[in-house]
């Protein structure tokens, strides 16, 4: 409950949030929290889950404080869900209500709108050790609940704070959905927990976005984002490209993760902003664990950094033997990774070798100690003809022609193959033909890393973080196969 007791203690007149309704100090967040936490105090004793799914700005991060101040386990929702699944999810984090100011369908459980939270207000916080159910995005099946105890939350926003030096920034704008580990515990909590205020946005427009960052000194996001702006960016005249520019430059910080950050990317953002952004690794399992440096000089394009110095990191082979550097499976261990999956006792266990966490991703380790990822074991790491290929490679190679708005590359089932390497590709224009990639790439990547066939798309599937969902890709693949041979 540090997070929580720490909140409490602030400056009644200092600022927390800011949003579409305006300015809100602590004082008035922390009365909100309160009224909350009577309410739910009425509904069910401590530990019990209550869903959240409000809209950004201050009745959020009230209605979550309030879950906490009532002893309550918060399960971060999204609106985007469809009934079906919102209660799917509550029914599987055995939720004894939903906190929504959303006019959503029926959900199995009692509605409580945060607004109408006006009883007397919660006295002394209950305590419960566990935090949050954060549900995983579900690729390879039912999304998993990963149990999140107070002390993991507050260490990661510590330790945050420390890496990122977040005690030197006051203002984070804030447009990353709130039912992801991203949006509330790497984002959210750490700049609200070393005194910064949360600029909030109820969701992601690039014009909006360039014209508040005249008002902040931090934004993180995803690749996608970064990508949308700098679209935004070329569509505008040269006086507004001006003035984004320089608020840009003004920016102390800006971070990227949830998904590869592009080198080409970095590189057209460090033109326009003067560095690239901080990239970092990390999972809804264990927060951040890796990250480049504060200082811009120390950042390298590609790699996430060394462990976080609580961390301890390991590469081991498929023998199940050290494989440093690399590559080979990423396990680790430390006070921030989670301990077990919500009812999934067998998941629980599989996802762990003699207390270490087996990531699912690929990486190796320089000499300078910094990582690199080389995909997913599952969708990223590609097995063809004999040789295992790195989908986040050959999809750097692709990036750099001109004709490619954006790529993702899969591996198809083969029987001759094994995997048949596609790559799935948004023109810039309608109409250009992908058929000339192969040639294209030949003196860029190795003739066996080459794609054997070219899709041309509208877009690409992706979650509510911008993440390519590569399962459904390659079910999209399979089902039209809008396919030219190289």
């Amino acid at each position: 409950m540090l997070l929580l007791e720490g909140f409490l203690a602030r400056d009644p007149h200092q600022l927390a949030v800011r949003d579409a309704a305006g300015d809100h100090d602590w004082g008035a967040v922390l009365a909100q929290a309160r009224r909350v936490a009577g309410t739910l105090a009425a509904v069910g004793p401590p530990g019990m889950a209550v869903g959240l799914m409000v809209e950004p700005g201050v009745r959020w991060l009230a209605s979550l404080l309030g879950i906490w101040h009532a002893g309550g386990v918060a399960v971060p929702l999204s609106p985007l869900h469809p009934p079906r699944e919102i209660a799917w999810l509550l029914e599987d984090a055995e939720a004894a209500c939903l906190l929504t100011d959303h006019d959503v369908a029926p959900s199995g459980v009692p509605h409580l709108d945060p607004r109408a939270c006006e009883g007397p207000e919660a006295d002394t916080p209950r305590g419960h050790s566990l935090a949050m159910l954060l549900y995983t995005s579900g690729t390879t099946g039912r999304p998993k609940g990963v149990e999140l105890e107070h002390a993991a939350l507050t260490h990661q926003a510590d330790e945050l704070g420390e890496v990122w030096r977040l005690g030197e920034l006051r203002n984070l704008l804030h447009a990353l959905p709130l039912h992801h580990m991203h949006g509330i515990a790497i984002a959210g909590l750490p700049c609200l927990r070393a005194g910064m205020a949360l600029t909030m946005h109820p969701r992601f427009r690039a014009p909006t976005i360039w014209e508040g960052l005249a008002e902040v000194d931090t934004f993180m996001g995803v690749p996608t984002m970064y990508h949308r702006l700098l679209e935004a960016f070329d569509a505008a005249d040269a006086a507004t490209r001006a003035r984004w520019q320089a608020a840009a430059r003004r920016v102390a910080l800006f971070t990227s993760g949830s998904a590869a950050l592009p080198a080409s990317l970095a590189t057209r953002w460090e033109a326009l902003a003067g560095a690239i952004p901080l990239e970092r690794y990390g999972m809804t399992e264990i927060g951040v664990g890796c990250s480049n440096p504060r200082d811009a000089a120390g950042r390298r394009r590609g790699w996430v950094g060394p462990p976080l110095p609580s961390l301890e990191t390991r590469i081991m082979g498929e023998d199940g033997a050290p494989a440093e550097p690399g590559p080979g499976s990423l396990e680790v261990r430390g006070p921030g990774v989670f301990h077990r999956y919500h009812r999934r006792p067998e998941a629980t266990r599989e996802a762990f070798v003699d207390g270490w966490f087996v990531t699912g991703d690929v990486a190796e380790r320089g000499p300078d100690g910094y990582l690199r990822l080389l995909g997913r074991q599952s969708v990223d790491i590609l097995k063809s003809a004999g040789y295992k290929l790195s989908a986040l490679e050959i999809e750097e190679a692709i990036r750099e022609h001109e004709g490619v708005a954006e790529v993702a590359v899969v591996g198809l089932p083969d029987e001759a193959l094994g995997a048949v390497v596609v790559a799935a590709v948004v023109p810039r224009k309608a109409g250009w033909g992908v058929d000339e990639l192969g040639p294209w790439l030949e003196d860029r990547l190795a003739r066996y890393k080459i794609p054997r066939r070219f899709a041309a798309l509208p877009e690409l599937p992706r979650n509510a973080l911008g993440k390519v969902q590569k399962k459904e890709l390659e079910r999209i693949l399979r089902a039209s196969e809008p396919v030219v041979d190289e």
